[in-house]
């Protein structure tokens, strides 16, 4: 079983409960505004790592590429700081990685995934302080663990499992629906369907506040 670290946004700054999480890892992925040559070598000496440019990264610029497409424990990984930037071919990616909003977002789109483990750096507004812990259990295969840490950022006290890659997420919405209909509770449908509850309550709360809705339908409010 390897372990990868994906963080971003940090902004020179490394919490002590991040570093601790971070040395279990095999791999750190870092999808931009580190800030600092400092925290950037801080991050290179806990962990072989891959990172990108933000766009606060003007110190950086020369060492550290726009965007990048690598190869880890058999998973084909694309990252770069905004989404919106991507001009690259990445069809063939199992992997996208970004960040600079702050905000913690996973997807799964025509079968890949959309990941930004949002900021474990500088807390903004009233966002959560987050990352996430990808998990390998064999070549090509993964799973997600949303990190979000207290609100002093001291330490994990919320570590979330969510859906692993490759589930049919239609087939999924289906089974929370009828599951719903049967009035289990979102931490049961959660265990039934080895999902995150936070993926199980986003769901079932969609489906009880839109009736009529289809699985489609669902799927397209999940912007999937």
């Amino acid at each position: 079983m390897y372990k990868i670290g994906i963080l971003s946004d940090t902004h020179n700054l490394l919490r002590e409960s991040v570093t601790d999480l971070l040395r279990t890892c095999d791999v750190i992925l870092h999808a931009g505004d580190i800030s600092s040559p400092q925290l950037l070598n801080q991050l290179k000496s806990i962990a072989p790592l891959y990172a990108v440019r933000g766009n606060t990264d003007k110190e950086l610029a020369a060492e550290l590429p726009h965007s990048l497409s690598i190869n880890l424990y058999g998973i084909n990984i694309y990252m770069i700081h905004n989404k919106k930037l991507i001009t690259d071919d990445i069809h063939d990616k199992n992997l996208i990685i970004y960040g600079h909003s702050h905000k913690y977002e996973q997807l799964q789109n025509n079968g890949q995934t959309w990941l930004n483990p949002g900021s474990c750096g500088r807390r903004r507004f009233s966002l959560p302080v987050t990352m996430a812990v990808l998990s390998v259990p064999e070549p090509g295969a993964f799973e997600i663990q949303r990190i979000q840490f207290s609100s002093d950022g001291k330490s994990a006290d919320c570590i979330t499992g969510s859906m692993p890659s490759g589930q049919n997420m239609k087939q999924i919405v289906i089974r929370v629906m009828k599951e719903t209909d049967k009035g289990k509770s979102v931490q049961d449908i959660a265990k039934i369907c080895q999902i995150s509850e936070e993926l199980s309550t986003q769901i079932c709360r969609l489906y009880l506040t839109h009736p009529g809705v289809t699985p489609d339908g669902i799927l397209g409010k999940m912007g999937m």
